[in-house]
């Protein structure tokens, strides 16, 4: 991090003591903003800049405020597809791609080794889901995991150089109350949110990253990871979307994101999701306002519960309104999505900037 290194400890606290750091030339050199703008909106939250201080080779790239609107790409092996060296064909497929960003969200096999090998191959931002890989690397029955568990594999991730995690951390035994009030359709589709539902409701205990966040502050705080507070509860059908229990949960998480910034933890928050078109300016508007403008990462969303092989398109409809309307962070969306895992041909096709390009070259 160069001769300043020991004067900030993460991207936030750098800008609020007015300090250029060398990932924020990165940012600059990519984005139509001054210094001083970029410095004011990472000191607020505004804009993030994902850069786990390990991921030695990365090119940081800022998200946010006033900053293009970025994509990231999802890989990961299960125990039924478990060829780490496919992953990582895809993975340097999404730089070719011009992807902003990678998740890995393996659920198989020796995890470990796999994001010191996407760390040290890969220069875009990564980013995993920890709360999956807890279920890998102990092998235990949910119920079985204990909080320490939960906590020590957040710290593998941040040591392993992982530049932004997610984590449900929002969806408390209160909304847990709103989701069995509030009947879905698709009750909950996120897998993370459906791990730590059944841990809630199998020990009796509240999230663990609810009740202990300020042991995952110190966590991320000391490597410099940026939080991405996951939608546990986002709606996975039309008629689920902007309902009691997702709202519930954006409230605790625009309150743990003041949480963060405060420990000069970076945050980014996490939104849905199947939404129809007419509800996504108002989705991309609610959560700006009650997370005080923290950038907002969506997956698509879907304006549609019958696109399935299809879902590469009514995720970029979603995207490309939700963007508009202010959305800073994109997860494409491939043809397998509700069907299996993408193959190297539908990650090609899920990257939107790789349709731009081939819209261009035929231009």
């Amino acid at each position: 991090m160069g001769s300043s290194a020991k004067k900030y400890t993460t991207q936030i606290d750098a800008a609020k003591k007015g300090i250029l750091t060398p990932q924020m030339e990165d940012v600059l050199a990519k984005e139509a903003i001054t210094g001083q703008e970029l410095l004011q909106k990472v000191a607020k939250g505004h804009i993030a800049i994902p850069a786990n201080r390990h991921h030695r080779n990365l090119k940081a790239t800022g998200i946010g405020s006033g900053l293009k609107t970025k994509v990231n790409v999802n890989i990961g092996v299960s125990g039924d597809v478990c060829s780490f060296d496919a992953e990582m064909h895809k993975a340097h497929m999404a730089v070719e791609y011009k992807a902003d960003a990678l998740m890995d969200l393996s659920v198989a096999g020796n995890t470990a080794e796999f994001r010191k090998r996407l760390v040290a191959e890969i220069p875009l931002m990564l980013g995993t889901v920890p709360i999956y890989d807890t279920l890998t690397r102990t092998g235990k029955a949910v119920k079985d995991i204990t909080i320490d568990d939960w906590f020590t594999t957040v710290e593998l991730h941040a040591e392993n150089g992982i530049d932004f995690v997610t984590i449900h951390a929002g969806l408390t035994r209160k909304c847990v109350d709103s989701l069995q009030a509030n009947k879905r359709l698709c009750g909950i589709v996120s897998r993370g949110g459906a791990i730590l539902f059944e841990w809630m409701i199998r020990t009796g205990n509240e999230n663990p990253f609810y009740e202990h966040f300020d042991r995952l502050l110190e966590i991320c705080e000391a490597s410099d990871v940026c939080i991405s507070l996951g939608d546990g509860l986002r709606p996975g059908a039309i008629k689920d979307s902007t309902d009691a229990p997702q709202i519930q949960e954006l409230i605790t998480l625009g309150e743990l994101t003041k949480k963060a910034w405060q420990q000069n933890v970076q945050v980014m928050i996490e939104g849905p999701g199947h939404v129809p078109l007419h509800e996504i300016e108002m989705n991309m508007k609610l959560q700006k306002k009650l997370c005080h403008n923290a950038p907002f990462y969506v997956l698509g969303p879907l304006v549609t519960d019958i696109g399935s092989g299809y879902d590469h398109i009514t995720a970029a409809i979603g995207g490309a309104v939700a963007a508009m309307h202010g959305a800073d962070f994109l997860c494409y969306v491939t043809p397998a999505e509700h069907l299996r895992l993408p193959s190297a041909d539908d990650v090609e096709k899920g990257n939107p900037r790789r349709a731009s390009d081939e819209y261009c070259r035929k231009r």
